[in-house]
């Protein structure tokens, strides 16, 4: 069975930096992404960033040249290092994970519990 453990939330100033860092235990057959969503109270659940199949990448608009995704296949890890943090980027932050666990298995979707973000003076 696959767990993400999720790490390096807290509080910080604006314009200060945090590294979120998400642990995988339990091996893939094949990974379609593996990355960040946060959900802000009142607001639904959106994408931050996200490791895609061959390497590619994609980031939110609003975090876009602040954030970057990093994916360690040898660990396994996926970290996402975000700087110029602004309040609104205060949210639960969640580690995604989509793929096979098999490759006789459709594909699953497993998410971490959450680790806290916030960004204020």
């Amino acid at each position: 069975q696959v767990q993400l453990a999720e790490s390096g939330g807290g509080l910080v100033p604006p314009g200060g930096s945090l590294t979120l860092s998400c642990a995988r235990s339990g091996g893939m057959y094949s990974i379609s992404e593996w990355g960040w969503y946060r959900q802000a109270p009142g607001k639904e659940r959106e994408l931050v960033a996200s490791t895609l199949s061959f390497g590619s990448t994609n980031y939110a608009d609003s975090v876009r040249g602040r954030f970057t995704i990093s994916r360690d296949k040898i660990t396994p890890t996926v970290s996402l290092q975000m700087n110029s943090l602004k309040p609104e980027d205060t949210a639960i932050y969640y580690c995604k994970l989509k793929g096979q666990l098999t490759f006789r298995d459709s594909e699953s979707t497993y998410w971490g519990q959450g680790t806290q973000v916030a960004v204020s003076s």
